[in-house]
């Protein structure tokens, strides 16, 4: 990026002292400022928010799960109907092979690959498989039918597709070569004047080695196009909730290398009612790789931080709290008798009153992340008042609270872990309807208040939460990282054997 940026402000440099004088050095300066805004779109692209990286043991592993079920599908299809004719020299038999289903297959393990900054290289070696189904033929006036079995021996197919994104930013998959030969073809007719015609077999056996080496690249392209209009019918952008939307289409294309393949995606939360962006952008990461895992994804704190925008933009940071809704364990009541302690005057103005707190955040909750924790702060408005015996509120004081916290996150036992500690609070006085006062005491009960209920919350974050499923498959191995900006997560991927039929039947191989 600082290269591109150096050439930027060289071809301005440029552009500004060559494309001075008359209308003639104005147009000869079009040229160069059309390249500089070309630069400038560069130079200014979107940095991805959410990094994935599925390694070459991910690819072997889909690779390996995916054979058995191609293997079972392949008995179940059924061929289209072969016809042809044959000259024997005293005239031309025609005939039809029809009904011809697989009944054996021999499937080796494909190889696949990635191919640099292209896409993927698939191969297989040596499928041979069994067929049966019925025969029919016509010679003059003659017709006869059977039945036959057909062995295919030693298809050799290999396919290579681009990787792309398209302009909405979905995945695009593109077939850039496909190479298909069949070995040798063996038939064996059964019942009619089959013993007739069994000598003719090696007159034919090329012509329908010839029809099925042509069918197969056909099928092969067009399973790759029916799995890129299926990439582009996919959502980039779906509601999480009522109040938040998350957008997550690519930001280029992918990057591959022979190791691996890394897709970087926006990653932005927004309200759903606002739809405003927020005043912050994504920041530049790079995930680095951790030897031995399938898959490596990074989460940066901009996604994280959306999410708290997109909250608060909607107006769902905000809470009415009155004295019912203290916890038990809490020993403070929210009444103006306990609040006497803190605030001397208050009881004596408003002796025995219930109170109710009006609490809002006044900007977005912020999380920065460094390396083996996060921060995060948090800027509230309280506005408290007293409710009087026939219900009306009077005002009280508006306090504003900042405070901070550190968290840390962890993966054990396939639970995501954490524990959250108080750094700091700091209460102000930002108005009131009593009189000043002073926030020490305040400020401490507060903090006070905090420990507690961070005691709680600590030991159901000690529990943990179960990793959620991806579909059809589990993460197993899995650890967290947290490094400045953003968390890194390396796991592998287990399909889980129940699901497998299921997950393979609705996938695109």
């Amino acid at each position: 990026m600082p290269e591109r940026t150096e050439l930027l402000f060289k071809l301005i440099f440029i552009c500004r002292f060559t494309g001075k004088g008359g209308t003639g050095e104005k147009k000869k300066m079009l040229p160069c400022v059309i390249v500089v805004f070309v630069l400038l779109s560069c130079a200014c692209g979107e940095n991805p928010a959410v990094q994935v990286i599925l390694t070459n043991k991910g690819l072997q592993y889909g690779k390996h799960e995916s054979t058995g079920w191609i293997q079972e599908k392949l008995e179940q299809i059924t061929f289209p109907d072969i016809s042809g004719s044959v000259d024997i020299y005293i005239g031309q038999i025609y005939y039809t092979l029809s009904g011809v289903t697989i009944k054996k297959c021999d499937l080796p393990e494909p190889s696949v690959e990635f191919v640099q900054q292209s896409g993927l290289t698939t191969s297989i070696a040596g499928l041979s498989f069994a067929v049966a189904g019925d025969w029919s033929n016509r010679f003059a006036s003659i017709h006869d039918s059977g039945s036959f079995d057909m062995a295919i021996f030693n298809i050799d197919v290999t396919s290579a597709v681009q990787l792309g994104s398209d302009a909405g930013g979905r995945l695009s998959v593109t077939s850039v070569n496909c190479k298909a030969s069949v070995g040798d073809v063996s038939v064996q007719f059964h019942g009619g004047a089959s013993w007739i015609f069994q000598p003719f077999v090696k007159y034919f056996k090329g012509h329908i080695i010839g029809i099925i080496q042509s069918k197969i690249c056909p099928e092969v392209e067009d399973t790759i196009v029916n799995l890129d209009h299926h990439l582009q019918a996919m959502n980039v952008s779906f509601d999480v909730n009522e109040v938040l939307s998350f957008d997550v289409p690519l930001t280029g294309n992918p990057d591959i290398e022979p190791s691996n393949m890394k897709l970087g995606f926006k990653g932005e939360f927004h309200s759903i009612k606002t739809h405003t962006e927020p005043p912050f952008v994504a920041q530049e990461f790079v995930l680095p790789e951790l030897a031995g895992y399938m898959l490596s994804a990074g989460l940066s704190e901009f996604t994280v931080n959306s999410a708290s925008f997109g909250y608060f933009s909607a107006g769902q940071l905000q809470a009415f709290i009155n004295d019912s809704m203290i916890p038990p364990y809490i020993p403070f009541r929210l009444n103006t008798s306990a609040m006497g302690g803190f605030i001397p005057q208050l009881p004596k103005m408003y002796p025995g009153l219930l109170m109710n707190l009006q609490v809002n955040a006044r900007d977005a909750p912020m999380f920065s992340f460094q390396p083996g924790s996060g921060v995060l702060d948090v800027h509230i408005c309280v506005k408290a008042s007293a409710t009087e015996s026939n219900g009306t509120q009077v005002p009280l004081f508006t306090l504003y609270i900042d405070s901070s916290f550190t968290g840390k996150m962890m993966i054990g036992d396939g639970k995501l872990k954490g524990s959250m500690m108080l750094n700091n609070v700091t209460l102000t006085l930002g108005s009131s309807e009593i009189g000043d006062f002073k926030t020490d005491a305040l400020e401490n009960g507060i903090k006070s208040g905090m420990v507690v209920v961070l005691g709680k919350l600590n030991a159901k974050l000690g529990e943990g939460i179960m990793l959620p499923r991806i579909k059809h498959a589990q993460l197993v191995n899995t650890v967290l990282k947290m490094q400045k900006g953003f968390v890194a997560i390396y796991s592998d991927v287990q399909i889980l054997q129940t699901d497998r039929s299921s997950y393979l039947s609705t996938s695109y191989l």
